[in-house]
């Protein structure tokens, strides 16, 4: 009977026990925590701005303990390193509960400098372009309308169109021909919805007769291209008519017709001569029903899986990243058997269907070595829901062993946190033949292609677009006034290389000397807030000394980015401002000023 009774005590007990809440103790915060940089010989104060509180509020401060590997004789926090190198910090505070947090920053301490000296301050004085590629504004009587190379493009103000559309014209003359196709694009945008005819007209013919034309072209207020095709059957010569003069498509409707008081801006023209043929010989087609050729691969906080479903291979991305970028989500499709040549043309086709959109990267490159062994750079957009064709016709710039065409998809589309991505119709081959296709840009900026650079030794800048290697977006120029540089984008990317700014190129790089550090400053503002990424790197690889980002508003702000290693030898850089993004494709123009540009030196001791 005692013997039951106390089991039954020791089980009243026990479930006692187990209806009291249980006590759980909450890790004390750490705030303040950061990395930092310092001159070797120069007292350090690791606590400074660092703060503690544990779970019941009350301040540890004065408790936080820091140490570093390789070891620093700290001091009430305080340490004077002498070695230059990175130092890895590890904070502790111990709460009343006993329970320990720990925190960690990367401290770099530098090699002794002299003072910091102005190395390179750039001149935004005011430059005059000249060159208009040939093309030559024709104003008839009946109109009333001027035209000027301003703002890096071609701009026609139009009062009055006149009475026929020849009225208001941008023109060519003297275009060489020969027996080829050709194709004209001309990006443009209005400030009023309005028409163009567009013209090849043949110069040896004795009356007038074209190539062919494109009519009642509507120019709206986004740039866009406005395309006219043509072919030539032999040698010859024609004009290149741009007609922006007074046009009514259908006499029924006298009201749908070009207005008054409107401006229409030519960013870049650009020509492209086609000859020859070739086809398509496939080397490689996917067979997903076997359940291999995609893999996927995620990092900086982000998730991502491949399956196989209904012979198409599904990339699941759980999550994209908390940072990193485009790169940080990867889909790699196989290329089993596969060989690049460098220097020969090949092709590649797939069906690309994003159940939230996606916009990205499509490269050819080497499994294993990634960037290092690149054959060609693309780019993706894909709407929400629609089955999109990716493709592209490229010449190899490298041999690759191991190809695969990678898609790097880090970069959420907005508003979505994860994402469904099918991939199908796999095809990859060669392109043989003789076909061959010239393009030339007639860019109207004072840096533009082929006019920066090593022409203008003073003025090393230039800009990339996206559009320039046929992507669908990326199109801005750039120019100089009152004192400050300026960069449009008038149509944005949806990857940062669509939209690139340039400092130092080609033949007129960067050039910075050995046993320095440097410093970039940057005083700038944008009609809209816009983000890009600012990059200091070496010419000919992709090293970055410099890394960083730079959000701009409407306000002038000054922003400082300065290399944490030395050089060795005086080397060539590149400086690099990076803007594509899907937040600026969807955002419409942008120009960004730049009030200055500064190079700082500290030279080593």
């Amino acid at each position: 009977m005692k013997r039951m009774m106390r089991m039954i005590l020791a089980l009243t007990l026990a479930m006692s026990l187990m209806a009291m809440p249980v006590m759980v103790s909450a890790d004390p915060v750490l705030d303040g925590v950061h990395d930092q940089s310092v001159m070797a010989g120069t007292e350090f104060d690791a606590l400074a701005g660092v703060t503690a509180t544990d779970s019941d509020g009350s301040d540890l401060t004065s408790m936080i303990m820091v140490e570093s590997l390789p070891e620093l004789n700290f001091k009430n926090g305080k340490a004077t390193p002498e070695n230059p190198g990175e130092y890895e910090l590890v904070y502790t505070v111990t709460g009343k509960d006993g329970v320990t947090s720990e925190d960690y920053a990367t401290l770099t301490v530098t090699k002794k400098t002299a003072e910091e000296v102005v190395y390179k301050a750039f001149d935004f004085a005011t430059v005059e372009v000249t060159d208009s590629h040939g093309w030559e504004a024709k104003i008839g009587e009946s109109a009333d309308a001027s035209a000027a190379l301003k703002n890096g493009a071609y701009v026609i103000e139009i009062k009055n169109p006149g009475d026929g559309d020849g009225a208001v014209q941008l023109a060519k003359a003297g275009y060489a021909l020969k027996a080829a196709d050709y194709k004209l694009k001309i990006w443009a945008k209005s400030t009023k919805p309005t028409y163009a005819h567009i013209l090849a007209r043949n110069e040896n013919a004795e009356g007038w007769e074209t190539f062919g034309g494109a009519f009642n072209v509507r120019i709206g207020e986004e740039v866009a291209p406005l395309e006219l095709t043509f072919s030539s059957e032999g040698e010859g010569s024609a004009e290149l008519l741009f007609n922006l003069g007074k046009i009514t498509p259908n006499p029924d409707n006298a009201e749908d017709t070009t207005p008054e008081d409107f401006t229409v801006t030519i960013d870049k023209i650009e020509l492209y001569e086609i000859s020859g043929e070739e086809h398509e010989v496939p080397v490689y087609t996917a067979d997903f029903t076997r359940n291999e050729g995609v893999t996927a691969e995620a990092g900086d906080g982000a998730s991502a899986s491949a399956s196989f479903a209904d012979g198409k291979a599904v990339v699941t991305i759980e999550n994209y990243p908390t940072e990193g970028g485009v790169w940080s989500v990867k889909a790699n499709i196989a290329l089993d058997g596969v060989t690049i040549e460098q220097g020969q043309k090949y092709y590649y086709s797939f069906t690309l269907n994003a159940q939230n959109g996606q916009s990205g990267e499509a490269l050819v490159e080497s499994a294993a070595r990634s960037w290092e062994c690149r054959a060609n750079f693309n780019g993706l957009s894909a709407p929400a829901g629609e089955d999109t064709v990716v493709s592209a016709v490229f010449v190899a710039e490298a041999t690759v062993d191991d190809p695969v065409i990678r898609l790097q998809i880090g970069n959420a589309p907005e508003g979505a946190a994860n994402n469904t991505i099918t991939i199908s119709d796999v095809v990859f081959g060669r392109m043989e033949g003789d076909k061959e296709t010239h393009k030339t840009i007639d860019s109207f900026m004072p840096f533009g292609p082929g006019t920066a650079n090593a022409e203008n030794p003073a003025y090393p800048w230039q800009t990339f677009n996206g559009t320039d290697e046929d992507n669908a977006r990326g199109v801005g120029t750039i120019w100089t006034e009152n004192g400050s540089f300026f960069y449009r984008i008038d149509n944005g990317g949806t990857v940062d290389w669509h939209n690139k700014l340039i400092c130092g190129f080609g033949s007129n790089p960067l050039t910075l000397p050995a046993d320095s550090y440097f410093t970039v400053e940057i005083t700038a503002r944008a009609t809209k807030p816009v983000s890009c990424g600012v990059f200091l790197n070496p010419m000919g690889g992709w090293d970055p000394r410099v890394s960083e980002g730079m959000s701009l508003t409407e306000e002038f702000q000054t922003f400082r980015f300065t290399t944490t290693d030395t050089l060795i030898m005086d080397m060539d850089f590149e400086l690099l401002f990076q803007f594509g993004s899907e937040a600026l494709a969807n955002s419409g123009e942008v120009t960004i000023e730049f009030q200055n540009i500064t190079i700082y030196q500290q030279s080593v001791l």
